[in-house]
């Protein structure tokens, strides 16, 4: 055989998709794991047409599951960030709309059983140690993908996938505050560096001279705005004690302005080489929390309520995405928990294929 096959689920998480595999069925070692994890999405082209990737980094993701050995936790979520076109592997993030699809996928790869109605899914998110309850319908012991829940983002509705993140502040970093400032400034530019599930940095609209309100279209076409964003964002990495961040997809960018359609505030959110098509989960916490604190970049584009929880509506490029915000202001911001509601669907199952000369198999 010249090929080595991989068994796989292929499911849509939220507003991302990509390949679900059990952890024991791809290698052991990083390098030979990223490797085969390029082969199978293709990347090296601006379509993936040699893999099944769909030529968006929202498209590209992987993830691997394998039950925990963490007292808490019923199922490791191991993620992996693929790039579309320069084959590379970024394994330093996980990925909140993946997350979404990793409670059904646990179940439908047997590594765990539905317990009634509705399953309460334990995650540990191995590439930051965060913690995840997921709620899945498993209506009469049966996992259903149907439902009346819509997410701006994906066409139709679904059945709803309650997750509760705990333990996602400086999951990354170590800090809430990496560079311990509410606000730094890089190239002029005042940022709050925060890490809330994602390590971001996070600029006001207005102060790169847009609206806040563009379209991720609009956006990617504004190379002027990315070169600045970038050279910020690498300056501001270093700050933050991640060392040199420009092979990585972390940390990520943010943009902030006041809502126009009914929202909390306006987000747009970058991945960070391209503007975000609708919002990630991991992302909208930490927008969220960054708009929740007093000090923080957001003052003055909003309204905050006087104590939590906080519903949170942010208004993205393709509609809206609320986050439940539990906190408590006694000593400053500090944040408890983060709810969000998505949906997920199996797409495909079977195997997938890649040359045997990158891997010969388990």
């Amino acid at each position: 055989m010249t090929q080595t096959a991989i068994p796989y689920l292929f499911m849509r998480g939220g507003t991302s998709r990509g390949p679900y595999f059990k952890r024991a069925d791809l290698p052991e070692d990083p390098e030979t794991l990223a490797q085969v994890l390029i082969g199978v999405l293709g990347s090296g082209h601006p379509l993936n047409i040699d893999g099944i990737g769909g030529g968006a980094a929202v498209t590209t993701k992987v993830a691997m599951l394998s039950p925990s050995d963490d007292a808490w936790a019923d199922v490791d979520y191991f993620f992996a960030q693929v790039s579309v076109e320069d084959r590379q592997v970024d394994f330093k993030p996980t990925c909140g709309n993946i997350l979404s699809g990793v409670g059904p996928a646990a179940l439908e790869m047997g590594l765990l059983a539905p317990t009634g109605d509705l399953t309460e899914v334990k995650i540990r998110a191995v590439n930051t140690g965060a913690r995840v309850l997921a709620r899945v319908q498993t209506p009469g012991g049966v996992l259903s993908y149907d439902g009346d829940t819509e997410i701006a983002g994906v066409p139709g509705t679904g059945a709803p996938v309650a997750l509760n993140f705990m333990g996602v502040v400086g999951s990354s970093t170590g800090a809430f505050l990496p560079t311990g400032n509410l606000r730094d400034n890089f190239d002029g530019i005042e940022v709050t560096c925060m890490d809330v599930a994602m390590p971001m940095v996070i600029a006001r609209a207005a102060d790169f001279g847009l609206s806040g309100h563009e379209s991720a279209a609009e956006l990617d076409a504004n190379r002027g705005f990315f070169a600045r964003m970038e050279a910020l964002r690498l300056k501001a990495g270093a700050a933050m004690g991640m060392g040199d961040v420009s092979t990585s997809v972390t940390p990520k960018f943010g943009l902030l302005a006041p809502a126009r359609a009914g929202g909390t505030i306006a987000c747009r959110y970058f991945m960070p080489w391209n503007a975000h098509p609708s919002m990630a989960v991991t992302g909208a916490q930490c927008l969220a929390s960054c708009a929740l604190t007093p000090g923080s970049v957001a003052d003055g584009l909003l309204e905050r309520p006087a104590q939590g929880p906080a519903d949170m509506v942010l208004e993205h490029a393709s509609g809206m995405i609320e986050v439940l915000v539990d906190y408590d202001m006694a000593e400053g911001f500090t944040l408890k928990s983060a709810g969000l509601l998505r949906t997920a669907r199996k797409l495909a199952d079977g195997r997938v294929f890649v040359p045997s000369r990158i891997w010969q198999g388990p």
